[in-house]
Order: structure tokens, then sequence, then C-alpha cells
């Protein structure tokens, strides 16, 4: 039996799928909203640190965060189609 993994999505995704707002996880990872709006843009120089917390507050497993610029994925998903 296969087990079917998760899809990979990008930081902003799991975010808004966790019900947060970048204000409430700015406040409780201790970056400013607007870190953590940057970092959903372009991740590829996020921190292996922050990166981990926000896997384990949005409960998305690590390995399937997209990391990279947004408009990277965009590409990946066109590709695929």
């Amino acid at each position: 039996m296969t087990k079917k993994l998760p899809p990979k999505i990008s930081l902003k995704a799991a975010r808004v799928n966790a019900g947060y707002s970048a204000k409430e996880v700015g406040e409780i990872v201790k970056k400013h909203y607007q870190t953590i709006l940057s970092y959903e843009k372009d991740s590829e120089n996020i921190p292996t640190g922050l990166l981990i917390e926000l896997s384990e507050i949005y409960r998305y497993p690590m390995d399937f965060i997209f990391l990279g610029k947004t408009y990277g994925l965009n590409s990946i998903k066109e590709k695929a189609s």
C-alpha cells in the first residue's frame, strides 16, 4: 500500500491553512510581521531554526514546504499541468 504524501505548498499557504495571520505568527516567533511576509515571498535564505518553528506552528511537514521565490512555485505548477 502506497502512503500518500502531502503536497508541496508555500509558506503563505501553510500559514493560511493553519488559520494564522502574518501578525499572529510574527508575535509567536518574535519577528516583525513584515519579516514573515518577506520570507513568504522568497524563502531561499530562511534560517533553518525559523523554518522548523514555522513548520511546527503550521503543523505541516518541513520537507513539504516549498523553499524559494513564490513565482518559482508557480512555474513548477505550470510545468506539471
